[in-house]
């Protein structure tokens, strides 16, 4: 009897071991049945545009390693001791200095004059509406500027962004120089756009004629307009990033 038992006891474990195994398999299925989530339509797009927004931001990435990688070449030349690297500071400077309006510049544009109305008023007549105001120049190179006038000079005066036009009396100061009427203005641009811009039906400029102050426009090819001889000087102002 014990000799036949052993005999069948390897099929016994055998058996145990397969029901084991099964149990183990079945409860494996079962896990990944439960964890499946079905594939909609809403669940593709919304992995599309995560791919394209991955996509997206890898160009950007690949954008700033080529502006960096330009950057250490440029900074690899210096430490060699490259020749150009003095060219190039020279066109940087070059370049700052002619978008800060310290360039002189040439080119075509318009010229205009304007001076106090030269006719005698009777009597009791607003002598302020015969005279030329800081708000009329104000006005007319605003007008040049919205126009696409790229470089602005009142009576030799270069016009920037931190220029003060304010009247003084029968003179208006420009850059904290006073100058008088007669005010020449010079506008380099497109001539046409230019002079349309001063001279058509409802502008400024061609409110004032109604008044009979002195406006007088001409189209030149070729304007001089010198540059800013001022000096920059920031009390307040920095660059951001310092002492953040």
């Amino acid at each position: 009897m014990g000799d036949i038992m052993r005999r069948h006891n390897p099929k016994i474990i055998l058996t145990i071991f397969s029901i084991i195994v099964g149990i183990f398999i079945a409860n494996q299925i079962k896990l990944k049945l439960e964890t499946f989530t079905p594939v909609t339509i809403k669940s593709l797009q919304a992995t599309k545009a995560e791919i394209t927004s991955v996509n997206n931001e890898i160009s950007e990435l690949n954008k700033i390693l080529k502006a960096k990688e330009e950057e250490l070449a440029l900074l690899e030349n210096i430490a060699m001791g490259d020749d150009n690297i003095l060219d190039i500071l020279k066109n940087d400077i070059s370049y700052n200095k002619l978008y800060s309006g310290q360039t002189s510049l040439k080119g075509p544009g318009i010229v205009i004059k304007m001076y106090d109305n030269p006719e005698e008023r009777s009597y009791g007549f607003d002598l302020n509406d015969d005279l030329i105001h800081d708000v009329d120049i104000l006005n007319i190179l605003n007008d040049l500027k919205i126009a696409g006038a790229e470089a602005i000079s009142v009576n030799g005066e270069r016009v920037l962004s931190t220029s003060e036009i304010k009247c003084a009396g029968p003179t208006i100061r420009i850059n904290g120089r006073s100058t008088a009427t007669p005010f020449v203005i010079k506008a380099i641009g497109d001539p046409k756009l230019l002079y349309a811009s001063v001279n058509a039906p409802g502008t400024y400029g061609d409110i004032l004629k109604i008044y009979s102050i002195g406006f007088e426009t001409t189209v030149e090819d070729m304007l001089y307009i010198p540059g800013y001889k001022g000096v920059f000087n920031y009390r307040f102002a920095k660059p951001l990033g310092e002492d953040d």
